[in-house]
């Protein structure tokens, strides 16, 4: 193995999201491994959007933590994860499998502002938990019922917190958006940087020839 496969073998990406791993390469991280974690998600009663956020991010690290120390080849790794929680005040909206949940959620967040908070949790080689909670306000325009219907069509909506997927068609209905954009597509870039740099993790080796 070579100085740079060694490198890599120290980060594994607790989450199955296609959408976090292309965000981890865009910023020139490439993880070893990928560990979806399987946790119940079901939010805790009175539970918080924020809080939701936070405890799923840190119970999926941990979950495949365990996983990792059964193996050698990634026992003592770094271990990201994170949860996307979107919410219109303390009501979380779900992550939408059935049209019906996403026609309810995009009239829900029609014409108005909601926040998405995403909770990115890190456990270093040490044992120990890094974390953080970003929080971004979006405000979508009045969709129409061309815009709903046709939205619903595309089956963008399945699988998605909110019912949208805001770096797809989704885009286009958003007037405007305070915070980080990476946030809101499922993992915040700057803070996961900051995090991992933080730590001795060598997050600019990826950089190096680069095309």
């Amino acid at each position: 193995m070579n100085a740079k496969d060694n490198w890599r073998t120290k980060l594994i990406l607790a989450s199955g999201s296609p959408r976090r791993l292309a965000l981890l390469n865009q910023a020139g991280l490439e993880p070893a491994a990928v560990m979806p974690a399987e946790i119940d998600e079901t939010p805790g009663r009175l539970e918080r959007p924020r809080t939701l956020a936070t405890r799923l991010a840190r119970e999926k690290a941990e979950a495949a933590r365990k996983v990792a120390e059964r193996d050698e080849a990634t026992a003592g790794a770094f271990v990201l994860a994170a949860d996307t929680v979107v919410a219109v005040g303390r009501r979380i909206l779900p992550k939408t499998e059935l049209v019906d949940e996403a026609a309810a959620c995009l009239r829900l967040l029609s014409g108005r502002a909601h926040r998405v908070y995403t909770g990115v949790a890190l456990v270093t080689p040490r044992g120990s938990i890094r974390e953080r909670l970003v929080e971004t306000r979006v405000r979508f325009k009045r969709l129409s019922k061309d815009d709903l219907d046709h939205y619903l069509a595309s089956g963008e909506w399945r699988g998605k917190a909110g019912g949208y997927a805001i770096q797809g068609l989704a885009g286009s209905f958003v007037v405007k958006l305070i915070g980080s954009y990476t946030n809101v597509v499922g993992l915040p870039l700057y803070e996961v940087g900051n995090l991992l740099g933080g730590e001795g993790y060598p997050v600019h080796l990826g950089w190096l020839n680069r095309v």
